[in-house]
């Protein structure tokens, strides 16, 4: 098959060849996912450490936090002190890079503190929500 191309204003005339191959791989495409990820913000960092507090943050038990997976912008805020949670109910919402994250309790129990509230820029691994 003969095709007529221009490229920078001068025409270009190419023969094109094409082949039916049935052995020939067919690309893998990988459908597109929901702008929307679940995470359960575990108290464990990446390589599968735990994270350190940082100098102001003190000592803290793990199993009573519910860290940021990302770092991001929190966009709502779905409890509140005082609240009973199951493990996977919603907390809050991040956003970054367009890209909304919901975070989930990773323990059932009751809301102790929120320390972060709508609109806050958030740090990988910072404290968003305690448990009593």
């Amino acid at each position: 098959m003969k095709l007529q191309i221009g490229i920078d204003g001068k025409s270009y005339e190419v023969e094109v060849e094409i082949t039916e191959d049935d052995a020939a791989p067919k690309p893998h495409y990988i459908p597109a996912q929901a702008a929307t990820t679940v995470l359960s913000a575990a108290p464990v960092a990446a390589g599968g450490a735990a994270h350190r507090p940082a100098a102001d943050e003190g000592p803290v038990d793990e199993g009573k936090v519910c860290r940021s997976p990302i770092a991001g912008m929190v966009t709502h805020v779905n409890v509140q002190e005082g609240q009973q949670i199951q493990p996977n109910d919603l907390l809050l919402v991040l956003e970054a890079m367009k890209m909304e994250t919901n975070v989930t309790s990773p323990v059932a129990g009751k809301v102790k503190k929120v320390r972060v509230a709508q609109s806050d820029g958030v740090q990988l691994h910072q404290i968003l929500v305690e448990f009593e």
